[in-house]
Order: structure tokens, then sequence, then C-alpha cells
């Protein structure tokens, strides 16, 4: 492979994708207004028929990428039932964007419980009043479930409810992309055939 083939515009890229990827979200968390880690989820229901939704991600290391949900929500069901999913990252402020696909598991219970003790008291009582992607009679009823979940739990000692918790991505395919003039853009992709294996690279026409 030759040396143009692993840069990004003026930029090397390496042989780890998790590396390059924390670089770039680094550098988004500098230029990025609101949320540098929010990236858009695609699941894929049990008619086989796509679904997207932005969420945030809480966690990545060499293993994969994490957040978190309810898993009675529709994303939870999908995924728990599929068990693959893809992401997009887009950064508008870098005219940049990363696309991941793969399998996903669930996070250990320490992990689950190590990040909801993290959150806010006031998204901690919202896990639990929250049934979330079910039909819901009126904002009131929400409010009022929230207050009843207060009243249960009045100090900060707050359970996680056992049906909340994260998934990890693990990655089969990572592409980078880099804005280029005159839609010339640069696009890298990483592929694995399993998870831990080595990975190969790709330029991949614009």
């Amino acid at each position: 492979m030759t040396n143009d083939s692993l840069s990004l515009g003026e930029n090397p890229v390496g042989n780890d994708p998790f590396a390059q990827f924390g670089q770039w979200l680094e550098e988004a968390g500098a230029t990025e207004i609101n949320d540098p880690n929010a990236l858009a989820l695609a699941s894929v229901d049990s008619a086989g028929l796509p679904d997207v939704r932005m969420v945030l991600l809480k966690d990545f290391d060499a293993r994969g990428f994490v957040f978190y949900t309810n898993f009675g929500s529709a994303k939870g069901q999908q995924i728990l039932g599929n068990g693959k999913a893809a992401m997009c990252f887009h950064w508008k402020s870098l005219r940049r964007q990363v696309r991941i696909r793969g399998t996903t598991e669930v996070v250990s219970d320490v992990e689950a419980d190590a990040y909801y003790a993290t959150r806010p008291r006031r998204s901690r009582l919202g896990a639990w009043a929250s049934d979330q992607s079910r039909p819901l009679e009126s904002r009131s009823v929400l409010i009022d479930r929230v207050a009843d979940v207060d009243a249960r739990h009045p100090g900060d000692d707050i359970p996680r409810p056992a049906i909340w918790s994260g998934f990890r991505l693990v990655p089969s395919e990572i592409e980078f992309w880099q804005d280029g003039e005159f839609r010339l853009h640069d696009r890298i992709q990483f592929r694995r055939a399993d998870a831990g294996g080595p990975w190969s690279l790709t330029r991949l026409y614009p």
C-alpha cells in the first residue's frame, strides 16, 4: 500500500482505527458547538425496515463504541433481536464523518452501574419513569411518574433499572471520510473478519 493511501488529506493514517477516531473526536470537541459525541444510530426491526435516531457516545476503546438506552425502547428491542447496528458521526465544523458497522453486545453490569451513577439525579429518575418508545397519554402523566419515583427515592441513591443498560458496537468496518475540494473526498475504510483480528485498509472512490 502506498503512502498516499494511508492519508486523509495531508494527515497520515496509522493502522489503528480507534486511535484515529480518538484523535478526530478530540479535535471535534474543540470545534463543535454542541455534542461532538452525537451520532446517528441505525438498526433494523423484525420486518427488515431500517430505523435511525441520534444518540450520544459515552465510551469507546479497542473493544468498541458504547451508548446507553432503555432495552424496552424501539432501538433496544431491535438491537437485542438483530445483534447488529451501524453508527455515523458527522462533524460539520471539520467537514468529516466516520461510519461504523458491526455486531453488538450488552455491556457488563459494572460498566452500566458506573455510568448510571454519573448521570444527573433527574436523569436517573427519568430512567425509571419513562416507558421509552411506548404511547404516552399526556406530558403530565410523565411528570407525575417522575414525581412518584422522586418520592420513593428522596436521596441520591437511585439504583439502575434492570431494563436500562448499554450496548457496545463491536466494529467490523470503520470508514473515515474527509471533505475534499470539488467533491474529491478522501475515504479510508478499515475492515476485519473477526473482532480482535487484524485490520485491512482500503482507499475508496469518493
